[in-house]
């Protein structure tokens, strides 16, 4: 009887195909997730940074009697707050502005000295040009719905703040702002200027997220600095 030679088992070339189509797929799969999480997160690679707000040359000539600027004042319609961060997205350096109109606030006048102000601001409602972006610092970064508002207070009078006609001031504020269920002592540096029926003031405050238990997204494909800024331009009117 004559015997049947042996033939190699295919099983360890099934094998192998097997494992390279799971690393094909898994590469696949990878490569999608890092697609959409770019998607997710922004759609603009070359996004058009806001200009800093300021206190503008041109701004409408003062209806007011600067000789009499005592008072309460609201802050309200005109008024614009966001922020500004540097990012590296896909390899490239990109600026980032948001911006809203969501303010809110008041102000104590004591002739030409600021000695109170709250200003508040929905930080859910600030947008850039993005709104994938958006949604990931409203709902990962930030948690808006955890911590709607982001508030600046005055805790010091300055003196000198506001002044007469088609006059600027430059001054610095000291205060603390509440972002992120966080508060914390800054400076902010403020341009002060009469316009139509009430006064502008624009200004800056220097942001490090991490003081604010706030995590600056580092997503492998983007990753944004942990220091920004605040930027606003608040348009005030007396309300007594």
């Amino acid at each position: 009887m004559t015997s049947t030679p042996n033939r190699p088992s295919p099983r360890p070339r099934r094998r192998l195909v097997i494992v390279l189509v799971v690393l094909v797929v898994v590469a696949v799969v990878a490569v999608v997730a890092v697609a959409i999480g770019t998607r997710a997160y922004t759609s603009n690679e070359n996004a058009k940074a806001s200009a800093t707000p300021t206190v503008a040359a041109s701004r409408a000539p003062s209806t007011l009697d600067d000789t009499d600027l005592s008072g309460t004042w609201a802050v309200g319609d005109g008024s614009e707050v966001g922020y500004r961060v540097h990012e590296v997205l896909n390899g490239s350096d990109v600026t980032v502005t948001g911006r809203t109109s969501e303010v809110t606030g008041s102000a104590t006048v004591d002739g030409t000295t600021i000695s109170a102000a709250t200003i508040t601001v929905q930080v859910g409602d600030i947008a850039t040009d993005s709104a994938q972006r958006d949604s990931y610092f409203r709902d990962s970064a930030l948690d808006t719905q955890a911590f709607p508002t982001a508030t600046f207070t005055l805790t010091e009078p300055v003196t000198d703040a506001v002044p007469s006609g088609s006059g600027t001031t430059t001054v610095r504020a000291p205060g603390t702002l509440q972002l992120h269920g966080v508060t914390k002592p800054v400076t902010a540096t403020l341009q002060v200027g009469l316009s139509g029926n009430g006064v502008d003031v624009s200004g800056t405050v220097p942001i490090t997220f991490s003081d604010y238990s706030v995590q600056a997204p580092n997503l492998g494909f983007v990753k944004v600095d942990d220091a920004g800024s605040v930027e606003f331009l608040v348009h005030a009117t007396p309300s007594s």
